[in-house]
């Protein structure tokens, strides 16, 4: 297991060209890379399966506090904002994780082949969870890595092996939870209509029965849902999507305070500062100007 773990993280050093997230040239199959240790970073992760190489990373999702590492991979089934730290990462022995997208209509069109079992939890899980990698995890991965060689052979080979890293995750402790991302009418499936809403508009008013209609549910098994989920109320969700958009747009210089607040669509720039400052832990100003201090791959890894 050693050796296929130092072959994994030379692959992934090997095609990261600088700190970072990096796409390649499969689809759905990213490169992240770190030298140092990262802030705090408020994002949304989207459906996935992260594979560290070397280092850790923490993720949080409300009060969901999980850490992995080369002996851990992480799932997520919806789209949910979450704040990631990596924790080991050095010059010498840089933090190398893969990211792969967890495509739905695969996922889907492999259940319809053939008849896989699955374990885990049954009904709405949190949209994280940590489990042991296995050998043969592992080796999938590798060999997708290889492909980054040779593009003629990854056009044929990189959705072969796809296939087969969703099959090792319907297989695994976190199958259940796998499977439900390709079930149209899943309870994970029918709360991410919600989601997908939420996230193309939330600058508008949110009516929780409105998300509630989407989902198929009524206002209360809605919400419980929901939570169970996201960690969180849909208020709250929406909340976390505008702000890290405002923050977004300050970092990049293209809002101050008062306009992001009112792009993402707050009409009281006093609480859109209270909001902030409560979740990034320092008013918008202050915040933007630690964060253009920092290098710049140690926010964005």
């Amino acid at each position: 297991m050693e050796e296929r773990r130092r072959e994994f993280a030379a692959l992934v050093d090997r095609f990261s060209e600088a700190d970072g997230v990096q796409a390649t040239a499969i689809p759905g199959l990213f490169l992240i890379k770190s030298s140092t240790p990262t802030l705090p970073l408020h994002t949304v992760y989207d459906p996935a399966v992260c594979l560290i190489a070397q280092g850790s990373k923490r993720a949080i999702l409300g009060d969901q506090v999980l850490t992995y590492d080369a002996e851990k991979y992480l799932v997520i089934s919806v789209d949910v904002p979450v704040v990631g730290q990596i924790l080991e990462a050095t010059s010498e022995h840089p933090y190398l994780c893969v990211k792969f997208n967890l495509d739905r209509e695969v996922l889907a069109s492999l259940l319809l082949d053939q008849a896989v079992s699955s374990s885990g939890p049954q009904g709405p899980a949190p949209a994280l969870a940590v489990s042991a990698v296995t050998p043969e995890l592992t080796d999938a991965a590798i060999r997708m890595l290889r492909l980054l060689e040779s593009p003629g052979d990854a056009k044929v080979l990189a959705p072969l092996i796809e296939r087969e890293i969703l099959f090792r995750l319907l297989q695994g402790e976190q199958g259940a939870r796998v499977r439900e991302i390709a079930m149209a009418d899943s309870r994970l499936q029918r709360i991410n209509r919600a989601i997908i809403w939420l996230n193309a508009n939330y600058r508008e008013a949110l009516r929780v029965d409105d998300l509630a209609d989407m989902a198929g549910m009524s206002a209360s098994a809605f919400h419980s849902h929901f939570k169970s989920i996201t960690a969180m109320s849909p208020l709250q969700y929406q909340k976390q999507l505008r702000l890290q958009e405002a923050r977004r747009l300050m970092l990049l210089g293209m809002r101050d305070a008062a306009s992001a607040s009112y792009d993402v669509g707050y009409s009281s720039p006093s609480q859109f500062s209270r909001e902030y400052r409560r979740l990034f832990g320092l008013p918008p100003s202050q915040d933007i100007e630690r964060l253009r201090d920092v290098p710049q791959s140690m926010v964005a890894a």
